[in-house]
């Protein structure tokens, strides 16, 4: 019965893979993740403790009841790998040869990371059905270089209030498929990791 609900999530979420390939990259993305610290206050200096609960911070540590904040970013990372294209896949929907997806690659023209297994793996927010989303080259040039393929994928889908189409915020992404300016993203796009 769970496989069947399963292959039902994954098909609405538009994902060609079996449930055991999904819970698989579900299991790797899991073990990537630092696993949580049973009491995140051993981190800090007793000062740094007291600094940080006067300003309402909660260090206790995380109750069995507590919902694991890893879940969201494991299931995220899942979808991203696995709607990721090879290069070979990039390269037919491009209509070029492999070599010219890891030369963009490398010039910073399409975004991607290298696998476990071997090989480039490029996220799929970044084409459309007939190429490459229109300004990306200029977005990813703004892009801070320590930012992981996960953050990028976060941003690209996440409604910004600087970015709006019809009186409502607009992600990065659908912004630059409407026609969009890619100079108003790059700015957004180059504080990716600062903190606030």
């Amino acid at each position: 019965m769970t496989t069947i609900a399963l292959e039902n999530v994954l098909a609405k979420a538009g994902l060609n893979v079996n449930p055991s390939k999904f819970l698989a990259l579900v299991e790797d993305a899991a073990r990537r993740l630092t696993p949580p610290s049973p009491n995140p206050s051993q981190y800090f200096s007793p000062d740094q403790q007291a600094a940080l609960r006067d300003v309402g911070l909660d260090l206790s540590p995380q109750s069995a009841h507590d919902t694991d904040y890893r879940a969201r970013t494991v299931a995220a990372h899942a979808v991203l790998a696995d709607s990721a294209l090879t290069v070979s896949e990039a390269a037919a929907l491009l209509g070029v040869d492999d070599s010219r997806i890891r030369h963009r690659l490398k010039e910073g023209r399409l975004t991607g990371w290298k696998a476990a297994q071997g090989g480039w793996r490029l996220p799929a927010w970044q084409f459309t059905p007939s190429g490459v989303l229109p300004g990306l080259d200029v977005v990813l040039r703004a892009v801070p270089a320590d930012q992981p393929a996960l953050v990028v994928a976060a941003f690209m889908s996440t409604a910004q209030s600087d970015l709006v189409i019809n009186g409502r915020p607009a992600t990065p992404r659908q912004w630059l498929l409407a026609g969009g300016d890619p100079e108003l993203v790059a700015p957004l796009a180059s504080t990716l990791g600062t903190p606030f």
